[in-house]
């Protein structure tokens, strides 16, 4: 009895300790799934704190006036959203514009794209590839930029980009040189003629120019239409609403460009010249003229030797009739858009907005652009031909879109196709303008 008492005994203890080691084992192996499921829920964190990826293009290559305004917004914006990275990926402007529509249709757009507003982008909206961003203008951005500064990124209605600067075109010269010949700047054709020939006179081609890059050679055209034709004739006839372009006043234009051309106004080579290497003939003072955008205020500062030389007006009027000197080709064009393919529409959403907003502060700040948001910050140190020209968009009684960005964006392709063999000569001025003619009236 003793002996089966003693033998209950050791199995009770055997299996009491077989259940206090099951026990502790079943503790050790729920700490082990506790552990398990808390690196899962950190792994899934983690996951959903994943860096996010944004690709930007735009045209603000290294030689551009905006680069630095486009670097230093983004490193800020980056600051400001940790987790959140910037690819800016920059083209040259002619090529861009290829490059821009190719993808466009090959559904290949990045997250965040550079683009110019009005006619240019009319087609890249109507496609649904560009994302509507009416959501996030919050209040707190239409305190900072106006309804009316994003007129040229809203179509039907709906808002499609944000901008940053109000560009308008102007004649840049070598006061230093002008000076020299007792020279002013132009105020009419007559004048500018005069100036033209002065410096020809004394072996000093008087304007510097791209053909090569043929929007160059339209900033010159365009702006010479405006102050022959006026705004409204103008905007009229290149947007095809009851204007033809076969009309006396844009043969005035075709014809100024062509005596300039004939008196060999224009730098030798043009046609073969970038906007880097014609403009850089500018700032060493080969030439003492250049019409091109506002944005050249900020490179005088950093590309001439000598920026004290320089300075800025106007383009001369060559029909009073029809244009004064305070109308000016350009406008908030210069546009960031989003695709909607983007994989995260609420970030780039927001993104445009702040990106925008710091590369008008930092275009402004480096005289490379005229702020279209709201200055509230010390612009004291903004060099004097930059506050020159947001003196002239400040008091200008119109603005008129260069023709490139008015038109649609094959359309502005054929335009400057034709000006360019306008410039060459296989086109006469009354060619040239029966050309554009036909080409609107399409």
């Amino acid at each position: 009895m003793k002996k089966n008492l003693k033998k209950l005994l050791v199995i009770l203890i055997s299996t009491t300790m077989v259940l206090s080691f099951s026990a502790c084992g079943n503790k050790k192996t729920d700490k082990a799934k506790d552990v398990g499921n808390n690196a899962a829920a950190e792994g899934a964190a983690d996951a959903k704190k994943e860096e996010i990826q944004l690709t930007l293009w735009s045209i603000a290559t290294e030689s551009d006036a905006f680069n630095n305004a486009y670097t230093k917004a983004i490193a800020d914006y980056e600051a400001a959203h940790p987790g959140i990275k910037i690819t800016h990926e920059t083209f040259e402007n002619e090529s861009y514009k290829t490059k821009i529509k190719s993808s466009v249709a090959a559904n290949e757009l990045p997250d965040l794209f550079y683009t110019w507003g009005g006619g240019f982008s009319k087609s890249f909206v109507e496609s649904g590839k560009v994302l509507p961003l009416d959501q996030y203008y919050t209040d707190e951005f239409k305190a900072q930029l106006s309804t009316a500064a994003l007129n040229n990124a809203t179509y039907d209605g709906k808002l499609y980009g944000s901008t940053y600067t109000t560009p308008v075109s102007a004649l840049f010269y070598n006061k230093a040189m002008f000076d020299k010949y007792s020279l002013k700047a132009p105020t009419t054709w007559d004048e500018f003629k005069t100036v033209c020939q002065t410096f020809l006179d004394n072996g000093i081609t008087p304007i510097g120019s791209s053909v090569k890059d043929t929007w160059v050679l339209a900033m010159t055209h365009d702006a010479l239409t405006l102050k022959s034709a006026g705004p409204e004739k103008t905007a009229n006839a290149v947007t095809k609403n009851g204007v033809s372009y076969n009309d006396l006043d844009f043969l005035a234009s075709a014809e100024k460009i062509k005596e300039l051309v004939d008196m060999g106004a224009f730098i030798e080579g043009a046609t073969g010249l970038s906007n880097d290497e014609a403009s850089a003939n500018f700032y060493n003072g080969t030439v003492p003229m250049y019409i091109t955008g506002s944005w050249m205020g900020g490179s005088i500062l950093t590309d001439a030797p000598n920026p004290d030389d320089f300075d800025v007006a106007p383009i001369p009027v060559i029909n009073s009739a029809n244009a004064k000197i305070t109308d000016f080709m350009g406008g908030a064009a210069d546009t960031i858009m989003v695709s909607n393919g983007t994989k995260y529409p609420d970030v780039a959403g927001n993104a445009v907005f702040e990106l925008t907003k710091s590369i008008s502060k930092y275009a402004y700040l480096d005289g490379a652009g005229i702020a279209a948001w709201q200055v509230d910050y010390d612009d004291s140190a903004v060099n004097p031909i930059t506050k020159k020209v947001a003196e002239y968009a400040s008091n200008a009684t119109s603005f008129t879109l260069w023709f490139d960005t008015l038109m649609d964006a094959n359309e502005a392709g054929e335009y400057l196709a034709l000006l360019q063999e306008l410039y060459i000569g296989n086109l006469t001025p009354e060619e040239f303008v029966e050309a554009m003619a036909a080409q609107l009236e399409d």
